[in-house]
């Protein structure tokens, strides 16, 4: 915890890399945990992160009325950041995630930056998603440019000439990426003012900022998928949830191993998401009997 303002940590934050000489030592990955509050998944990830102390940092943005804790024993006890309040598909929540990533990028050892929320669940063990992360020579920002009213039809054409309706682009906001295009997004003020301003409901900004800025200018290093596993086939504003008695070994090998090909540092693989969400705090007890058998942890 500390009490820098925004801007004065997003300063901050720009500076470290120029005032270290020296390479950091072991690369490290922030797993930045956007949550309304408690993390009620919170076992499943004290067995992921178990041993693994130096190769990780963890970042907790809850809403500022959450009053709970989390135990000494957990890697996550100490780890929340100063929050503000965040409204879903508000600008609020690109000022949250942007935070998160500031406060991550103080430590000069964090190299990978790995946006979660509470309903999110590792689908491999630590050494799997650590090196499937810190190799990759790709982010992972998902961008596609999808026509009709919840894709082309959020655009406002008050936004050129910065922004055109050809640069326009949609994603999931659950991001995977480097320190250098951290780096970039949290030193952006002229986008993110242009999207504060004209991406306002029913248009949504953490789907269309992030993946229409790194489409404009860092295509070249971006995969354009993301690493989070999500089920969209309900329909509706919001994805499939996992309860109880929806977690079965055969959905998490069926998350794990898809069944298309994605490209992994030019070659082709079935293994294409190290996390998935959205489950419910009913199905942590099943979570945590299936993670040795399934996940290996």
């Amino acid at each position: 915890m500390h009490n820098i303002s925004d801007p004065a940590l997003i300063s901050r934050a720009l500076t470290v890399d120029h005032e270290n000489d020296q390479k950091p030592g072991v690369p490290k990955v922030a797993f930045m945990f956007l949550t309304r509050g408690n993390l009620h998944l919170l076992p499943l990830w004290d067995l992921f992160f178990k041993g693994y102390e130096g190769f990780y940092t963890i970042y907790v943005h809850t809403q500022p009325t959450f009053n709970g804790t989390f135990p000494e024993s957990s890697p996550f006890h100490g780890r929340r950041i100063p929050s503000k309040k965040v409204e879903w598909g508000k600008f609020s929540m690109i000022e949250a995630e942007k935070r998160l990533l500031a406060n991550a990028l103080l430590d000069i050892s964090n190299q990978r930056f790995v946006l979660l929320s509470e309903s999110c669940i590792p689908l491999f063990n630590f050494t799997t998603v650590y090196n499937y992360l810190v190799y990759s020579t790709k982010n992972f920002v998902e961008a596609y440019d999808q026509p009709g009213p919840v894709g082309q039809g959020r655009y406002n054409h008050r936004m050129r000439p910065d922004v055109t309706l050809e640069q326009w682009r949609k994603g999931s906001q659950w991001f995977q990426m480097n320190r250098e295009l951290a780096v970039e997004i949290v030193s952006d003020h002229k986008y993110m003012a242009l999207f504060k301003r004209f991406c306002k409901p029913a248009c949504y900004s953490d789907e269309h900022y992030i993946p229409t800025f790194v489409s404009m200018f860092y295509w070249e290093n971006n995969s354009n998928r993301t690493l989070t596993w999500v089920d969209w086939a309900m329909g509706g504003p919001h994805p499939t949830r996992f309860g109880r008695y929806e977690v079965t070994p055969d959905l998490l090998k069926m998350m794990r191993h898809s069944d298309k090909k994605c490209i992994y540092n030019g070659k082709k693989t079935n293994i294409c998401y190290m996390f998935a969400r959205k489950f419910l705090p009913s199905a942590v007890d099943r979570l945590l009997r299936i993670a040795p058998k399934i996940m290996k942890f």
